[in-house]
């Protein structure tokens, strides 16, 4: 990377911002922090874009998504296996080549252009005195600007759609609500003292009883978190955390069905949209649902394999079974909290216990932790950004074998991260207190951090 310096110098002058807004209790404007987040974002992807580098999933497999777009070609078949979600973001591309705006900028543009939709997002998914604060902090989130600007990954389109599906969910009033309880968690105590379904009925019928303004709601968030799934597969996990927020069990439906309309519509529009022959569609599906089995790369199957990039199908195997098991604990132990706090940590157990894992995932969980920090919330934001900061910018100053004997002891180094994104966690908050969040009336804002995590 030609301009690694000059990147450097932006994120450090994003932290210190960042940190410095916490420390002297700034409540920046949302136009000041527009403009900050504009700016960071803009200059590095110029500076991105007449690099000699360029990242190589950003050419050999999102820019042939979009040329495919362009020659009436599915963009799934015809990227060589290089894009495996919907084509709904090569559609995007599609447009913008055709324009004329060179791939370096129009790549990037489409994610850059989502990171900064997601800085009011985040200030609004904070909610209360320190919104305009949480929100500058994403403005500066040098994570963000590395995966927007920088590599160009998808991961900001599919974030500001599902955090949209938040805040749409959630409604107005106290941005603090509680997690399993009401409708779900009276059916799950009755039936744990042993009452009949039909002693229940009449907490189900209320449950059911129409309310237009909830299910519009349900409706709304639903069909943002399909676009979100759109986009790519990952924020599946972000639906239990959704559909929480939805008032009762019949907007939970709604909500849960609108979710799936807009990946359907995507993929059954194909041989309008994309060209693709309708025999086809089912070798497209099967494309997407393919994950390769690629590890090396992050945490325990780095020291596993020495750090090599590498494809291990046991491997794999293993490390998606600890997922399920560990999200299925972290969803009990958390279904009483905030589905704010809920999704934080699914997010982050699943960074500490995923097989395979590109530096861009560790964007997944950034806007729900700074919109909601936790004692240790800095210290993953600073620990991941540095990971990752050393691939993007160190790493790239190599090609061949010299970057290989780099790339081993920097993936096998992740493994440090993983404790710190265990402590980040909100451990406090694993039961839910509405109106007694850190911006109630009469609560103490403590600088830096939560009072506990």
């Amino acid at each position: 990377m030609d301009y690694a310096v000059l990147t450097g110098i932006v994120l450090i002058a994003g932290v210190a911002l960042a940190i410095t807004a916490q420390w002297r209790g700034w409540r920046p404007s949302l136009a000041v922090a527009l403009a900050v987040g504009v700016g960071f974002r803009v200059l590095i992807m110029a500076a991105s874009a007449a690099d000699s580098w360029q990242p190589v999933d950003f050419v050999n497999s999102f820019k042939p998504a979009g040329e495919a777009v362009l020659d009436r070609v599915d963009p799934v078949l015809g990227s060589d296996g290089g894009w495996h979600f919907l084509p709904t973001i090569p559609y995007v591309y599609g447009l913008l080549l055709w324009l004329g705006i060179p791939w370096e900028i129009a790549g990037r543009l489409v994610t850059v252009v989502a990171d900064v939709v997601l800085i009011p997002l985040v200030g609004a998914l904070a909610g209360g005195r320190t919104a305009s604060l949480r929100a500058f902090q994403y403005a500066c989130n040098p994570l963000g600007i590395l995966v927007a600007s920088v590599h160009g990954q998808v991961e900001p389109v599919a974030l500001v759609f599902g955090v949209a599906a938040f805040i749409v969910a959630r409604g107005p009033g106290d941005p603090h609500r509680e997690g399993l309880t009401g409708t779900f968690g009276q059916l799950w105590t009755r039936a744990r003292a042993g009452v009949s379904a039909l002693g229940a009925g009449g907490a189900l019928a209320a449950a059911l009883a129409p309310r237009p303004d909830a299910t519009r709601r349900a409706v709304c968030a639903g069909l943002l978190m399909g676009l979100a799934l759109c986009a790519k597969s990952w924020p599946i996990w972000l639906i239990p955390g959704m559909l929480l927020l939805l008032p009762g069990l019949r907007a939970r439906v709604a909500g849960f069905v609108a979710t799936g309309a807009a990946p359907v519509f995507f993929l059954v529009t194909l041989p309008v949209f994309a060209g693709t022959p309708v025999g086809q569609i089912p070798e497209v599906i099967r494309i997407i649902r393919d994950i390769r089995p690629i590890v090396g790369e992050w945490g325990w199957t780095a020291i596993a394999v020495g750090g090599d990039w590498t494809l291990d199908g046991g491997l794999a195997r293993f490390g998606t079974y600890l997922i399920y098991v560990t999200l299925l604990v972290v969803a009990f132990l958390w279904r009483r909290a905030d589905p704010v706090d809920l999704t934080t940590a699914v997010l982050l157990a699943f960074m500490v216990v995923t097989p395979r894992l590109g530096a861009q995932y560790l964007l997944w969980f950034m806007p729900f932790l700074v919109a909601r920090p936790t004692r240790f919330a800095w210290a993953a934001v600073l620990g991941c950004a540095l990971w990752a900061g050393t691939g993007y910018l160190y790493l790239t100053q190599w090609t061949g074998h010299e970057w290989w004997l780099r790339h081993s002891p920097w993936a096998m180094s992740s493994i440090v991260l993983l404790p710190v994104l265990a402590a980040a966690m909100p451990w406090g908050r694993r039961l839910a207190r509405p109106g007694t969040g850190r911006d109630a009336p009469g609560r103490r804002t403590v600088p830096m951090s939560q009072p506990a995590g």
